[in-house]
């Protein structure tokens, strides 16, 4: 038998507890939200009127689907999806906690959602309580296959924890319903959703079932775009609806949808953030399921693009608030850009799709990045918070008066009107245990991509084994790995040296094993007996990253960062106008873990200078005879992921240099 990955428990003080946050604090309260419970108030992402924020109503959708209730639909069209993340999250979190109430709620919703699902299989509350004859009819904006592909996914990830069937069915009846209606046969829609989605889960559900139907149907739906210009504007020429299914999307160029070229010509991450990261993930997957190379260029390159020219330093990507979208190279402002909690999401999955095509440290590093910066500063520490926008600088004045600015939140909402960052966190934080290893057949190999406390049970030629990894991150760097089989096993321990890393030290039982690096990872291929120890220390150095020159917003400044955390500078410990405090680059930084600050973190202390204010620009808006004064200022720095849980205030991560 071929190297396999059989399972993955995460036992990480630090990942533990956002794993239980979720489980107690998330999923709870999401579903309080859902069904209209939740005291809360419900904010708009920015300022616009069409923005549905008086309630969620998303469990009512399904109700009044379902024949149980009367009424009307409420929210966005692709309201469903929340109900479906919130599902796959549980489902998830059953596999690490069996938790027999939590299990019968999740089958009532399926039991829901399997009455609104109409008798072809069709499931979408908007189009069925609304406009039924308007179903496949509208897709710049309809996102019914944005919404299905997520149900798909939720069941896909609820059957492997419960092995519930009849979420699957339903799953399977709706990809079928959906293989009905597209394909280039004569009397199919030529077409494809406005939002991907839909590609990712035919490739899980194909994975799960074996239907080849599943995956030759995403890789239609992949091929097929981009490849006929007028398709999203021939569905709206027919259209007979009398009003716009979301309202402003009318004037959205292709390029928003990806659907601009084909995607083996695209050559640039271009349009909606959280799309194309979710197309190219879908990519990754299906070049790898079908062994297919011009795919998987075409993922090198929007890969290339992004992370070394369209993303910030700490995992996001959509440089603005219009389109929520990329704009150009290098483009990166700090303070109006958008870097959607989702998007980041997105982004690991992309990521770690690559990671099962080819073994290079590099995507390993970005799905890292995003994971303890953006993805988690998405979240509060209660839980019960949450950010859309997660931006690298902050005024709050600014966010208040400042119309182009109204997305940069100052403090987390408790919900948004468009609701899809919150149960995306649940869902890949219950998920993180699938994220930490990669298993390559050919080569033998484990391959080690996060480095977090826990099991991880293999099985190789019929024998199975089991890796025990012990680490400190994110504080310190040392990390130790123990190996238990029953019989000695022969195969290759990938270990990956992070891009914060220095100069790294390697024992195998005690004895000192030369650092050799390839694409990122150090390999380790020997017969391994139970009871073998590896220890990788990670030196963790203060880094001072700087930014390419042609970053405009990040020119002349610097960040800071130690192992795989960004840090940031808040008001509550530096005092308001951050933007007057100038750093010395050759100062030496201090570091501390500080256990009674933000749930305990590490932070960072630096002698730097603060200008002063002087009496001579009282009632002085410019002069040409004022003098720069400066005073000492120790500035204390905190992790990014934690800003935004005390005093609301300024923050900013890219800091002057003097």
């Amino acid at each position: 038998m071929p190297l396999q990955l059989q399972s993955s428990h995460i036992t990480d003080s630090f990942w533990s507890h956002y794993r239980e946050l979720v489980r107690t604090e998330m999923i709870p309260y999401q579903w309080d939200v859902l069904n209209d419970k939740a005291d809360i108030v419900i904010e708009k992402e920015r300022n616009d009127d069409t923005i549905p924020s008086e309630k969620s109503h998303a469990i009512e959708n399904f109700k009044i689907a379902a024949g149980l209730k009367k009424g009307h639909h409420y929210g966005w069209v692709f309201q469903d999806s929340d109900v479906y993340k919130w599902l796959e999250a549980v489902a998830y979190s059953l596999s690490i906690h069996p938790d027999t109430q939590l299990q019968e709620l999740a089958d009532g919703v399926i039991d829901l959602i399997g009455l609104a699902q109409e008798q072809d299989g069709y499931l979408n509350t908007y189009f069925s309580i609304e406009e039924p004859e308007r179903r496949f009819k509208k897709l710049a904006e309809s996102h019914e296959l944005y919404c299905a592909g997520h149900f798909i996914e939720a069941a896909v990830a609820y059957y492997e924890a419960t092995h519930n069937e009849k979420a699957l069915t339903i799953a399977c009846r709706l990809a079928d319903c959906i293989d009905a209606h597209f394909g280039k046969e004569e009397g199919k829609i030529r077409g494809y959703d406005g939002h991907e989605e839909i590609e990712l889960a035919l490739t899980k559900l194909y994975n799960l079932t074996g239907e080849q139907r599943y995956l030759e149907l995403s890789l239609y739906f992949l091929y097929e775009r981009g490849t006929d210009p007028t398709f999203f504007a021939r569905q709206r020429a027919e259209d007979k609806g009398t009003k716009a299914v979301i309202e402003g999307m009318s004037h959205r160029q292709l390029k928003y949808y990806q659907a601009h070229l084909p995607i083996l010509e695209q050559e640039t991450a271009e349009g909606h953030a959280v799309r194309l990261v979710y197309l190219c993930a879908a990519m990754a997957d299906a070049a790898y399921l079908a062994n297919d190379q011009a795919m998987l260029e075409a993922c090198r390159r929007l890969w290339n693009n992004m992370v070394s020219k369209r993303m910030y330093i700490t995992g996001g990507i959509g440089s603005t608030v219009d389109g929520e979208a990329f704009t150009t190279d290098y483009d990166l402002p700090n303070d109006t850009m958008y870097c959607e909690t989702c998007a980041s999401i997105g982004l690991i999955f992309f990521a770690f799709n690559m990671l099962k095509n080819e073994a290079k440290a590099q995507y390993a590093d970005v799905l890292e990045r995003a994971l303890y910066n953006t993805a988690i500063g998405g979240m509060a520490l209660d839980g019960k918070h949450f950010f859309y926008v997660n931006p690298l600088e902050v005024r709050p004045d600014s966010s208040l008066h400042d119309p182009g600015k109204s997305h940069v939140k100052v403090t987390r909402p408790a919900w948004f009107g468009c609701a899809c960052c919150p149960p995306n966190l649940a869902r890949l934080l219950t998920s993180l245990h699938k994220y930490v290893y990669t298993v390559h057949p050919q080569q033998r190999a484990v391959y080690t991509n996060l480095y977090v406390t826990g099991t991880a049970k293999f099985e190789l030629d019929n024998q199975s084994f089991q890796l025990q990894q012990n680490s400190e991150l994110p504080w310190e760097g040392n990390v130790a790995f123990e190996v238990h089989a029953d019989q000695p096993v022969a195969f290759t321990l990938a270990l990956r040296i992070p891009y914060w890393s220095g100069e790294p030290a390697l024992t195998v039982n005690g004895e000192a094993v030369p650092v050799t690096v390839q694409e990122g990872f150090v390999l380790l291929d020997r017969t391994w007996q139970t009871g073998d120890i590896i220890k990788l220390t990670l030196p963790m150095d203060i880094r001072q990253y700087s930014a390419h020159p042609l970053v405009r917003s990040d020119w002349g400044k610097l960040a800071i960062g130690r192992g795989p955390l960004i840090y940031c500078a808040e008001q509550e410990d530096n005092g308001a106008y951050l933007h007057l405090i100038r750093v010395q680059p050759h100062q030496q930084a201090t570091y501390r873990f500080d256990s009674e600050l933000l749930g305990g973190v590490g932070t960072i202390e630096w002698t730097a200078e603060r200008q002063q204010i002087k009496a001579e620009w009282d009632h002085v808006l410019y002069s040409s005879v004022a003098t720069e004064s400066y005073v000492p200022h120790t500035l204390k720095l905190i992790p990014y992921y934690s800003w935004a849980n005390r005093t609301p205030g300024e923050m900013q991560v890219w800091l002057h240099k003097a």
